[in-house]
């Protein structure tokens, strides 16, 4: 065991399963970082323990989990963009974690500092679903453990629809003829003309689309 002092701060840091774990305690009482850190050595191994035939998964960095899981999620679906993004939001708050490590806390905080980076409500249910997918059995413990707790998901406000006058509508055309993505006005004349949701324009590839008919 070893505990040190940064600032006014005390930090605890050890080896679990071949990995450094080196965290904050939170607190300025040398006497309660070093309970900290038998709580935690403590958490750790009740955790490995609870679930013996995926020990090893258990152990492993997220950002390794993660990579398989989009090899296998590329398989599966026609458009990796989600979750590559997902992903890569995860990884780069969380990727060195190991997944024994990531708890119902970690859920918390994470959702705390992607609201802070200005991230939509929408968006981080959307990572932490991925989070917990690629996280397997022990995932689905959380995800009830915080669906009970009612914390699972962030309130997404509700927005009034909008109808554009007229007037607008030109506006709003003219505007996607002048923006520099070329991606832009074609979008809006799909969904101006078809009645295409955005999730479906965004998806749609050029072998389901028939001009003929």
């Amino acid at each position: 065991m070893s505990v040190f002092k940064r600032g006014n701060i005390w930090r605890y840091e050890f080896w679990f399963a071949g990995r450094r774990i080196q965290e904050s305690s939170k607190s300025t009482s040398k006497t309660l970082a070093k309970q900290a850190e038998q709580n935690r050595r403590r958490e750790l191994e009740q955790g490995i323990n609870s679930i013996e035939d995926i020990r090893q998964q258990l152990i492993r960095p997220l950002r390794e989990v993660s990579r398989d899981y989009l090899e296998s999620y590329a398989l599966r679906h026609r458009s990796v963009t989600f979750a590559e993004c997902a992903v890569k939001h995860l990884n780069r708050q969380l990727g060195d974690r190991m997944i024994i490590d990531i708890n119902e806390t970690t859920i918390r905080n994470y959702q705390d500092e992607r609201l802070k980076e200005g991230a939509a409500p929408k968006t981080i249910n959307e990572e932490v679903g991925v989070l917990l997918r690629i996280m397997g059995e022990r995932g689905e413990l959380i995800r009830a453990r915080l669906k009970k707790a009612k914390l699972l998901k962030l309130k997404v406000p509700k927005h009034a629809a909008k109808v554009f006058s007229p007037e607008e509508k030109e506006q709003l055309i003219e505007a996607a003829r002048g923006a520099k993505s070329p991606t832009i006005y074609p979008a809006l004349m799909l969904a101006t003309n078809t009645g295409m949701r955005s999730s479906e324009i965004r998806r749609l590839r050029w072998e389901q689309v028939d001009l003929e008919k």
